[in-house]
C-alpha cells in the first residue's frame, strides 16, 4: 500500500525575495526621482528666461512712454510703481508696464538683480540660477538679459 504524501508548498515570500523587490523599487524610485528633478530645473530656467524676457519688453514700453530705462535705484519696481527717486517719470503709465502689481522673484525665490545703464548693454537683468550665486554650470549658471538668444 502506498502512502500518499502531499507535499505542502509555501507561497509566501521568502526573505530575500522581498529584499530584491525592495531594491529594484528603490533603483526605480531614485531614477523617476532623478528624471522630475532636472525636469523642474529646467522649467526653472525656462521660467526665469521667460520673466526676463517680460521685463525686458515691459522696460521698452516704460522707455517709449519716458524716454530713459528706470535707473538702478528705481529698479524693476518703477514698472509696477512710479518711482519717487531719481528722473521723474515724464508720462508714467498709472497701469503700469506688467499686468502683476508687484515684481515677482526669480524662480529660485531670490529677487532678481537690475542695473541701468548696464555693463552689457542699456540694462542689465540677472538671475543667479539654482544656487543663487554669482557664476556657475548647469542648474547653477546665471541666466541674464544679455544672453537670453543663448543656450546656457
Amino acid at each position: 500500500m502506498k502512502k500518499n504524501h502531499s507535499v505542502k508548498t509555501n507561497s509566501a515570500f521568502t526573505l530575500v525575495e522581498l529584499m530584491v523587490v525592495i531594491v529594484i523599487l528603490g533603483i526605480l524610485a531614485t531614477i523617476v526621482i532623478a528624471q522630475v528633478s532636472g525636469k523642474s530645473d529646467k522649467a526653472k530656467q525656462t521660467a526665469a528666461r521667460v520673466q526676463i524676457n517680460a521685463f525686458m519688453d515691459a522696460l521698452e514700453f516704460y522707455k517709449n512712454d519716458n524716454h530713459v530705462y528706470p535707473d538702478t535705484e528705481q529698479g524693476l519696481t518703477a514698472l509696477v510703481q512710479r518711482p519717487t527717486v531719481g528722473e521723474e517719470p515724464k508720462s508714467w503709465d498709472p497701469e503700469g508696464y506688467l499686468r502683476s502689481k508687484t515684481i515677482p522673484k526669480d524662480p529660485w525665490g531670490d529677487e532678481y538683480i537690475y542695473i541701468s545703464p548696464g555693463e552689457h548693454g542699456q540694462f542689465d537683468i540677472i538671475s543667479y540660477g539654482r544656487d543663487g550665486q554669482e557664476g556657475g554650470e548647469g542648474y547653477d549658471v546665471d541666466i541674464t538679459s544679455w544672453n537670453m538668444g543663448q543656450q546656457q
